[in-house]
């Protein structure tokens, strides 16, 4: 087999069919600063943030990227980049302040500029619906343990679906429920900070459920958009060889089992109609009895999507331990290469999880929402980001991605994670995944390396040969 990402852009290019979607991704709160603008009110990452040793530095999103203010000039660079479409996320509490009532005209304004601004320059829109903001308001009454707020974001998904829905290429409509309801409502290091077993898995249950209720309110609003959820999957491997049949090889699998059930299954399962896995049910029958699951609730989270979203990062590598809140799992270091984050790079690790959903699940397009990776990107003294290590990392996991395509998977889009460096959620802004470099003292933007290597694979997949220099020079 020829290795894809050690050839010519040419042949990685051809790789992929011509109508692929290649992209970048952003989230609002990483990026738009403008928090109290235009009518937005707080949502849990304003409160969070704010509070002393939540976040490193300090570091909040009062400012961030300031694409609130810069939008016009950010879509510009997009374009030079060659973009194929851009998915960003939609503020909840700048559309719909307090999470109820009627929309915030001067809020929704910014989006529906967005929309059309990538339209007249050539890319396609994909909106997330919720990207982490909850309203505060609706924290308060409860947050994501409380039913209601499922129902509140259904009707917010459809205001926002009645608005933009005609000129969207996609709909998201949660990013990652995992992160949302176990870092936000289990582990605490996520907003809105709470450390609650229980109520970290009624958030679960009532993120999928506010899907579920989505899908209802945006077909009608919007019957044509293509429709989706985005899930963060990781495949889970053992700390051990295939072959090895030592007396605790059982409890290794019983590790994958449980961590896989929690990380894939538990949010898999409902999506594609099999309701909760029951191994798992059994696994945090100790933590809940799952009491808030009502009759027809997994109906409604298996309504039919058009696409599944798919984030990877790194791969789940496991053994039996006492590794803290993870039910005697403990996580292991192969002594791969890691970026800035501590995450294995493990390109194989995105084939396989996308390979396991196409054999494992019902037939669905499937779009990669977000893969990257955080490096210690320093400019250099030529005014460049010389990001060698996730140029590599770029390439390599989108031969993965072409391999995917040429085994018959169904794989039609991949976002880069992410445009611009931002706000790195508890890492505040010093962790960079951006291709585009950005000096947060002056907001200047500067495309770094792999940037320059993203589109010219691009112009290549476009125009069906490689430039000499590449669209940004040589």
């Amino acid at each position: 087999m020829t290795d894809l990402v050690t050839e010519p852009l040419t042949t990685l290019a051809t790789a992929f069919p011509p109508d692929f979607t290649f992209g970048a991704a952003t989230a609002a709160y990483q990026i738009e600063g403008a928090v109290t603008e235009d009518g937005r009110t707080p949502s849990i990452w304003d409160v969070f943030s704010a509070e002393p040793g939540r976040v490193h530095n300090g570091d909040t999103g009062e400012v961030a990227c300031d694409h609130y203010h810069r939008m016009p000039s950010d879509v510009a660079m997009m374009r030079d980049l060659g973009l194929r479409a851009y998915r960003f996320s939609i503020a909840w509490p700048r559309v719909q302040p307090g999470g109820r009532g009627p929309v915030n005209a001067r809020g929704l304004a910014f989006y529906d500029r967005l929309v059309d601004t990538l339209l007249e320059n050539g890319i396609p829109p994909w909106a997330t619906l919720y990207h982490w903001d909850l309203p505060v308001e609706l924290e308060q009454a409860g947050g994501w343990p409380a039913r209601e707020t499922a129902y509140r974001f259904a009707e917010y998904a459809g205001l926002v679906a009645d608005a933009l829905g005609d000129r969207l290429s996609g709909l998201i409509t949660m990013n990652e429920p995992w992160c949302s309801a176990f870092l936000g409502y289990g582990s605490g290091v996520h907003a809105p900070g709470r450390r609650d077993g229980t109520a970290a898995l009624a958030a679960s249950h009532h993120l999928l459920l506010g899907h579920g209720l989505a899908a209802e309110s945006v077909r009608a609003a919007a019957p044509a958009v293509p429709f989706g959820i985005t899930l963060n999957l990781y495949p889970t491997s053992p700390g051990v060889p295939p072959t090895y049949d030592g007396p605790d090889r059982a409890a290794y699998d019983d590790a994958v089992r449980r961590i896989d059930g929690i990380s894939n299954r538990w949010f898999l399962d409902p999506v594609f109609g099999r309701g909760y896995p029951s191994d798992v049910v059994e696994d945090v029958r100790s933590t809940s009895a799952l009491e808030f699951v009502r009759d027809g609730d997994t109906d409604i989270i298996a309504a039919p999507i058009d696409f599944l979203g798919i984030n990877y990062y790194t791969r789940h590598v496991v053994a039996p331990g006492a590794y803290p809140g993870s039910a005697g799992v403990e996580f292991l270091s192969r002594g791969f290469p890691v970026t800035a984050m501590g995450w294995e790079v493990d390109p194989d690790g995105l084939y396989d999880v996308i390979r396991r959903v196409h054999d494992d699940y019902p037939a669905v397009p499937i779009v990669v929402t977000e893969n990257g990776s955080a490096y210690e990107d320093v400019m250099g003294a030529d005014g460049a980001v010389h990001d060698e290590a996730r140029l590599a990392y770029l390439r390599d996991h989108l031969g993965a991605i072409a391999r995917l395509i040429a085994d018959g998977v169904d794989l039609r889009g991949y976002f880069a994670w992410s445009l611009m460096d931002n706000f790195e959620w508890a890492f505040g802004y010093d962790k960079r995944f951006g291709l585009v470099h950005v000096d947060y003292a002056t907001q200047q933007r500067t495309p770094k390396a792999s940037a320059r290597w993203y589109a010219d694979l691009l112009a290549t997949h476009r125009n069906g040969t490689e430039l000499p220099n590449g669209i940004l020079g040589p």
